[in-house]
């Protein structure tokens, strides 16, 4: 084990945070209308009396902003874990499916599989990260039947009092960050760095998103309103929700 130098974390998150902003850019530039109207419960507007094209479309911008971000920065912090863990043990990205970093620690070999906050799963899915961890541990042990392999699912975020979970251990928040780097205030410590060029890079994205939600605006008045612009919901449930799709859709 090697003392982590925070200089390096600081340079690390300096060097690649442009990524995640990136890529929140990337996903708005990518989106269509269409796409995200038919992800959307068209009923649950009506409920709530939204009278405007530019509610909705803000509704729906929104909705995948929330959705996506999360799963970009969860990327993001996973590559930051695991640069993190190489420098004090050597961990490195896995080549095991369902395994994202595995390291050597006091004769123990872990295997983690990473998500970004604690509540990422149903029951399914936590079944079948059990079951790469069975299958990860039977692939390392055909090498050598001896190695005492402990699986982690690590928590970037978040809390939890009842790490053993019988099969594997899961570490949230600063157990996580402390597991990975033996330094129980690294969770604090990474806080200031992430916050680097983020007004630069939040003006480009508002510039962005201002121009999907002009845009986007602009066609659902097309395409969903009347002409005294009114929302049509019969024309907007039957392009959500019918099974034969609008020769435009074809």
């Amino acid at each position: 084990m090697k003392k982590l130098n925070l200089k390096d974390v600081l340079q690390y998150v300096e060097d690649n945070i442009r990524i995640f902003h990136e890529k929140r850019i990337s996903s708005l530039d990518t989106l269509s209308l269409p796409k995200v109207l038919r992800r959307k419960n068209p009923y649950l507007f009506k409920a709530k009396q939204v009278l405007t094209a530019e509610q909705i479309v803000r509704g729906l911008v929104d909705a995948h902003i929330s959705s996506n971000e999360e799963t970009i920065f969860g990327d993001w912090l996973e590559g930051l874990a695991i640069f993190i863990n190489s420098k004090v043990y050597g961990g490195k990205k896995s080549g095991i499916v369902g395994i994202d970093l595995e390291f050597e620690n006091e004769g123990k070999r872990y295997i983690v599989n990473i998500k970004s906050g604690p509540n990422w799963g149903n029951s399914s899915q936590i079944s079948k990260m059990i079951s790469d961890f069975k299958t990860a541990k039977k692939t390392l042990r055909t090498s050598n039947s001896r190695l005492n392999i402990i699986a982690v699912n690590g928590c970037c975020y978040g809390r939890n009092n009842n790490p053993d979970r019988g099969d594997y251990f899961k570490y949230c928040g600063q157990q996580f960050w402390d597991f990975i780097s033996g330094d129980p205030h690294l969770f604090i410590d990474i806080i200031e760095p992430l916050g680097h060029k983020a007004k630069q890079k939040n003006d480009e994205f508002l510039k962005s998103y201002s121009q999907i939600i002009n845009k986007f605006t602009t066609e659902f008045g097309n395409d969903f309103c009347d002409k005294k612009g009114a929302i049509d919901w019969e024309k907007l449930i039957k392009f959500n929700s019918a099974t034969t799709p609008s020769k435009k859709e074809k």
